[in-house]
């Protein structure tokens, strides 16, 4: 019997090392524009989560989809949906989101 698809969750490590290996990937932050403009990962795809439904088409569907918002929360919704209500293969969610990648999580989060 085979396991149903679940979005895998990486570490902020583990999606570094994706990117700086050069991997066949898609960063999709899933902000919102204005927190998207106060500072993003160079190289992102940008679509809001608001947007993604009529949007997600743009994507590459042959390519592993990691989504990111601002602490995960957000960016695990649009894995789920990417996967489960548009059959993207393989989709990932960043654990801890740009808090955690730029080290500034509040310590009401830790």
């Amino acid at each position: 019997m085979s396991e149903p698809n679940t979005v895998k969750i990486l570490s902020c490590a583990e999606v570094e090392t994706r990117k700086s290996s050069g991997a066949d990937i898609i960063l999709l932050d899933v902000r919102t524009g204005e927190e998207w403009g106060e500072r993003h990962i160079p190289g992102v795809v940008h679509i809001s989560l608001q947007a993604l439904a009529s949007k997600h088409r743009e994507l590459d569907q042959t390519k592993e989809i990691i989504c990111i918002c601002e602490r995960g929360i957000r960016s695990l919704h649009a894995a789920n949906f990417l996967l489960f209500q548009c059959g993207y293969p393989n989709v990932c969610s960043m654990d801890g989101g740009m808090s955690e990648w730029t080290g500034e999580v509040e310590s009401s989060y830790i």
